[in-house]
């Protein structure tokens, strides 16, 4: 326990390392500031474009985005990146009203937004381009509890309001020597449509059918509970709130300092939520998508020792043809760099996990073909 707790402030320093520099450079400035990491990580990028490039969508990327901007702007001065975390709903919508160069989501297009992206992209459609993954952490804070385990029927009963005692039998018999108090379970989901509660859904859906029949979309679906705004917001609200859990990308569980469920997926041993275990389970996702769409299948039923279910795979959601001869250079310059190994490189550090090889080297193909 005290690695694990170990590891976590570790995790803590670099996320909040990686957060804390993450400033949006301007056109016209210069970081005087810019470490020899971020110089380094920097001297490789190929700078196409100029001008502004803006963008918005899943929260659950915003800490790589940050970093990403960082590196890519000490190296192409005469572009501005402007990325809004909005959810991944709000940016997909942003980017289908063509505001937007590209979006940020953490589930893949749906057939009706691919129809209305066509209005968007002339002589073409959106297509999901797999950037990023990453655990979606069941974190908690129970005070006197920091190893606890669950499985996808017991989270699907915690989030559905079923299960409202973190003293219920449900929970002592998959923890059976844990002190668990009588507390209110205090269950909190987003408020705003988001790709990352969409794949909980699905992993709910998929893995604990019975107890667990909504349909998996970007909105909340489910009885009660509390909402809040974003990955940042629903973790702000169960690190200051005793019998709290939520849901959220690991990093903003590691940035708060908060301790995370083990999953028994049926395998030898519980798995945790680490960069890691969650590339084990992405591994294991098969391309859906056709053509220059690369959306994929995740497998949420895994029972790989070592893998971690609950994933997210955040694309980056651009046209075909038909994007916008302005920003279009610049898009795919800053794509190449984040799907190249360079940018993958930066993603363990911050919590998250870089895309499987097989998958990048297909997303590095496609993103030069883009027009």
């Amino acid at each position: 326990m005290m690695l694990q707790r170990t590891n976590r402030l570790r995790a803590l320093a670099l996320g909040a390392a990686a957060v804390s520099g993450a400033l949006v450079l301007t056109a016209c400035g210069s970081d005087t500031n810019t470490s020899k990491d971020t110089q380094k990580a920097a001297a490789d990028i190929k700078c196409d474009g100029k001008g502004k490039l803006l963008a918005s969508g899943s929260t659950a990327q915003k800490n790589a985005v940050d970093a990403w901007v960082k590196n890519y702007q000490t190296a192409c001065k005469e572009t501005q990146i402007n990325y809004k975390d909005i959810g991944s709903g709000g940016g997909v919508q942003e980017w289908l009203q063509g505001t937007t160069a590209f979006a940020g989501s953490d589930s893949a297009l749906k057939p009706d937004e691919v129809a209305k992206s066509k209005k968007v992209c002339k002589g073409g459609q959106g297509v999901n381009l797999p950037m990023l993954g990453g655990p979606v952490a069941v974190s908690y804070n129970l005070e006197g509890v920091d190893d606890l385990v669950l499985d996808a029927p017991t989270i699907a009963k915690i989030f559905d309001s079923k299960i409202k005692k973190w003293n219920d039998p449900a929970i002592k018999k998959l923890n059976p020597d844990a002190k668990l108090p009588s507390t209110d379970i205090q269950a909190f989901h987003r408020s705003d449509e988001s790709g990352t509660t969409q794949n909980l859904g699905k992993y709910l859906g998929t893995a604990a059918p019975g107890d667990w029949k909504y349909p998996d979309e970007k909105s909340w679906q489910a009885k009660g509970g509390q909402s809040a705004s974003g990955s940042a917001g629903v973790a702000q609200q169960v690190k200051q709130t005793d019998g709290a859990i939520g849901y959220f990308e690991l990093s903003y569980a590691t940035a708060n300092d908060l301790d995370s469920v083990k999953v028994d997926t049926g395998a030898g041993e519980p798995v945790e939520p680490t960069s890691e275990n969650a590339s084990k389970a992405i591994a294991d996702a098969e391309i859906k998508g056709k053509g220059k769409d690369l959306a994929l299948d995740l497998n949420y039923k895994t029972k790989a020792e070592g893998a971690y279910p609950i994933v997210l795979v955040t694309y980056e959601i651009a046209c075909d043809k038909g994007n916008k001869p302005k920003t279009l250079d610049a898009t795919k310059s800053f794509l190449t760099y984040t799907s190249g190994e360079n940018g993958q490189g930066e993603l363990s550090k911050l919590g998250y996990a870089p895309l499987p090889d097989e998958i990048a080297q297909k997303v590095r193909g496609v993103i030069p073909e883009l027009s």
